[in-house]
């Protein structure tokens, strides 16, 4: 029986299959199908005359652009594994990913490039002529365009299998050291096809990616329009401005955006001029990567008059494990969903690894066609994050008596004061509902009467003062939820993942020293 065909070798088949649709654009270019292969296959050729082949490892420190999406499929023709960075590292970070990746070429950003150079003599299994810049010319890297120049446009050599490695992606370390996460081609096959049929795509969408591609979430959603023949708009990550935004998705007639509910803020609080942007285009949208409040989904749902709106709950292991659909957004309002489509369900076990009762919490487990394969070089850690071939994430949650999912956090953020377990999700929903906030996050820090006490790290929306944030939670949670103290930040100060995930472990490392 023939395999799937992994994403390379689509794209081969899609040059033929959409000779006239664009693939891939950017503010400045815009390519075909056909001409992306083109591109493509040049860059394959380009890679292995480095002396790199299938199986090696390339580290790429590259922000959004048509270069990385060419550095994954070219990956996917020749059988090379990318290792995606996140750009918003620096330095010692960057050496440990390239490092413990065991990576045998960088390719790098030109304004990423001062973040390599500190730590270069550090990366000593990469050879001079194996560091690469993307951009302007830099002394020490040879140029992208110069590698792939004269390179032949046929298809490289050899064969790639469905169960070979792809990629190597790192975890965001929302709980610790990064880890890198093993997964297969027939994996994101999984994801591609799965996504189609859940979210309803087809070749006729425009995808605006502005999630990173460093992160997993775009080679879930970003490459599936490029799987099934549809074209991807790509957008710089660091440069979210919602007036920018509207504009694109006005002049481009996008159908489809991912989002966090960061972004969502922002396009609810832009200018009035930029709220009078066209916007009828948008028919899907999807909201991950953090629990989406109440009062937010109506607005999303206001702004964008019969939009398709769903959430998805998974990680860079597990895939994606659950979709909220568009006809459940109301009437299961904290809902993370269903199984997704090929998810073999969903388990929510105590400590001793019995499932829970209807309602009762208890950690999420799955699994599917869309998990990964192992951390690598970390046999101990892959062998404690399943239980009888069911993954965890380390998300704890509970089952309603429809059969609908909920996230009720993480099981390492969750506080325990005077003996009572406190969920920071429940009570960042309250706090988040006023008017005044734009943001939030609660954390527990040490506490020699109660051994943790609650805190609430607040961005303001405009003026409020303490006291009325822990007035709004008097009524709608119990006493021993309560914040104590509350911390004011501004937005840039909260730290959080390249996908918006404010870090818990890095609020409680940068307030507990005041204890």
């Amino acid at each position: 029986m023939t395999a799937w065909l992994n994403l390379g070798e689509i794209l081969k088949v899609n040059a033929k299959k959409y000779p006239d649709t664009v693939a891939l654009k950017d503010r400045e270019r815009s390519f075909s199908y056909p001409a992306v292969n083109k591109r493509v296959n040049r860059l394959s050729h380009g890679l292995l005359s480095l002396g790199l082949k299938k199986g090696d490892k390339v580290a790429v420190l590259l922000e959004n652009s048509i270069e990385i999406i060419e550095l994954y499929l070219a990956a996917a023709k020749t059988g090379i594994v990318i290792v995606p960075i996140n750009f918003r590292l620096v330095g010692g970070e960057v050496a440990y990913i390239v490092n413990d990746s065991d990576a045998k070429a960088l390719i790098v950003h030109d304004m990423f490039v001062e973040n390599v150079e500190p730590v270069r003599s550090e990366l000593a299994d990469i050879s001079p002529e194996r560091f690469i810049v993307v951009g302007e010319k830099k002394d020490g890297y040879a140029p992208y365009e110069a590698m792939i120049a004269g390179a032949s446009e046929k298809e490289p050599p050899g064969s790639v299998a469905p169960e070979d490695t792809w990629i190597l992606i790192y975890t965001s370390g929302t709980t610790g050291k990064p880890k890198g996460v093993v997964r297969s081609h027939a994996s994101h096959i999984a994801f591609y096809l799965i996504n189609a049929v859940d979210f309803g795509f087809t070749e006729s969408d425009i995808c605006l990616n502005v999630m990173p591609l460093c992160h997993i979430n775009s080679t879930y959603f970003t490459f599936t329009f490029l799987y099934i023949g549809g074209s991807v708009y790509v957008h710089p990550a660091r440069s979210f401005r919602p007036e920018q935004i509207l504009e694109i998705v006005e002049r481009e007639r996008v159908t489809f955006i991912s989002l966090i509910p960061t972004h969502y803020n922002l396009i609810l609080n832009c200018s009035e001029e930029a709220k009078q942007r066209d916007r009828s285009s948008i028919k899907k949208l999807l909201c991950s990567s953090a629990p989406v409040r109440r009062i937010m989904k109506q607005a999303i749902m206001e702004f964008f008059p019969g939009v398709e709106l769903y959430e998805g709950y998974g990680s860079t292991e597990a895939g994606i494990v659950t979709v909220l659909k568009p006809q459940d957004q109301m009437r299961k309002l904290g809902s993370i969903g269903f199984e997704s489509l090929g998810t073999d369900f969903v388990k929510i076990l105590d400590e001793d690894g019995n499932e829970v009762p209807t309602g009762e919490v208890g950690e999420i487990y799955s699994r599917g066609p869309m998990l990964f394969d192992e951390y690598y070089k970390l046999p101990e850690k892959t062998a404690a994050s399943f239980k009888d071939g069911w993954f965890s994430a380390g998300d704890l949650g509970r089952k309603d008596e429809e059969g609908y999912y909920y996230i009720v956090d993480r099981k390492d953020n969750m506080i325990i004061t005077g003996g009572e377990h406190v969920h920071p999700s429940e009570v960042e929903e309250v706090i988040g509902s006023h008017e005044c906030v734009f943001d939030c996050a609660v954390i527990g820090l040490p506490d020699e009467k109660w051994g943790e006490r609650v805190v609430a790290v607040v961005v303001p929306k405009k003026e409020v003062d303490a006291e009325e944030i822990i007035k709004c939670c008097r009524e709608k949670v119990a006493g021993y939820k309560r914040p104590k103290e509350i911390v004011f930040l501004k937005e840039d100060e909260m730290p959080r993942t390249a996908t918006g995930k404010i870090l818990h472990r890095k609020l409680r490392e940068k307030f507990g020293g005041r204890c």
